[in-house]
């Protein structure tokens, strides 16, 4: 009976010291596992960072391109109206000219008075 006894004890001892091992190891497994995760969440926060950047620049990127853009149309419309009123001086040129042609006319002697230059040449 003392054998009995002494084979539960020594049984429920190896159970025990068993039992402890498990819970040592699972702990362990647990720690290392919270560490890994703390290691890929610190790289996920880095990379968001990194892309942050990236967007933030690529924002200011688009930002001077429309700036730029602005910029463009507005010389575009200052150049438009420039072109406007050379033609309009160039037009209110050739209106003297015709103009200066026709007091030249009215006052050559060569001229007929019909209008027609070649007939009295």
């Amino acid at each position: 009976m003392v054998w009995i006894v002494v084979g539960v004890v020594v049984l429920l001892a190896v159970i025990a010291l068993v039992a402890l091992l498990l819970r040592k190891r699972g702990t362990a497994q647990r720690e290392r596992r919270q560490e890994e995760d703390r290691h890929r969440a610190a790289e996920m926060r880095e990379q968001a960072k990194n892309t942050e950047l990236e967007a933030r620049e690529r924002e200011a990127k688009a930002t001077m391109a429309e700036a730029e853009a602005q910029r463009a149309e507005i010389e575009a419309e200052r150049l438009r109206r420039q072109a406007q009123e050379r033609q309009t001086d160039a037009q209110g040129l050739r209106e003297k000219v015709t103009h200066h042609h026709q007091e030249a006319d009215s006052i050559d002697p060569d001229i007929p008075k019909d209008g027609d230059p070649r007939q009295g040449r």
